[in-house]
């Protein structure tokens, strides 16, 4: 997924009376961050050019002249989404031993699936759901996060292998797979049933996949 710049966006609107048309500046965090929390409610189908107006704070028209369109403004959000939540825990799990990583990133995601007050789940998660089955471009953004999500598990389990820290008894490459498969499960019954009892008895037994540990969840 591309990286996109953010910073102050100006687009150019109409003067009132003159003819001529004047710049308007707005913050775009503050924009992409009020995108994320409505297509993250709503979906991308169900939001509507006027919800994202309503929420941003800022008119269509400059909504349309500094990202064309709402596909465009969706694959931007989600893209900030990814950065601000997934890339961000990797990055934040990467600086522990290999095996206290995946039980960190676990118990983020745990965490973060029982104070989900409005049972929103994972933007990621749900656009794989609604969009990926019948949409090719976002079936491939979505499935590069899914690989980069599935490559720290993998690095993670061989430097654990590589010391003792994690079993060799299963390739890492299925282990990586297996936690791959946990966490979207995860992340899609917890906005069903977000009950502690139930996601940790998902969780525990795939960390216990990878041998002892001196904490669990």
């Amino acid at each position: 997924m591309q990286r996109h710049e953010v910073g102050k966006i100006t687009t150019w609107i109409a003067g009132s009376g003159d003819g001529m048309a004047r710049p308007r500046e707005f913050d775009e965090g503050a924009v992409l961050d009020a995108a994320v929390q409505c297509f993250w409610s709503g979906g991308y189908e169900a939001t509507s050019v006027k919800d994202l107006v309503d929420k941003t704070g800022i008119t269509a028209a400059s909504l349309y002249n500094a990202y064309g369109d709402k596909r465009e403004l969706f694959r931007t959000a989600l893209d900030r989404y990814v950065e601000g939540t997934i890339a961000a825990r990797i990055r934040r799990c990467e600086e522990l031993s290999p095996r206290e990583a995946i039980g960190a990133f676990f118990d983020e995601i745990l965490s973060r699936s029982l104070n989900d007050r409005e049972h929103k789940g994972c933007m990621l998660v749900n656009s794989a759901l609604e969009l990926a089955p019948h949409d090719s471009e976002f079936q491939k953004i979505i499935a590069g996060v899914l690989n980069r999500l599935e490559s720290f598990f993998l690095g993670c389990i061989e430097a654990g292998q590589a010391t003792g820290a994690i079993t060799r008894a299963m390739p890492a490459q299925t282990l990586a797979r297996h936690l791959l498969g946990v966490l979207i499960g995860v992340r899609v019954l917890a906005r069903v049933r977000p009950e502690r009892a139930l996601l940790k008895g998902v969780i525990t037994p795939a960390l216990a996949l990878l041998g002892p540990a001196d904490e669990t969840i």
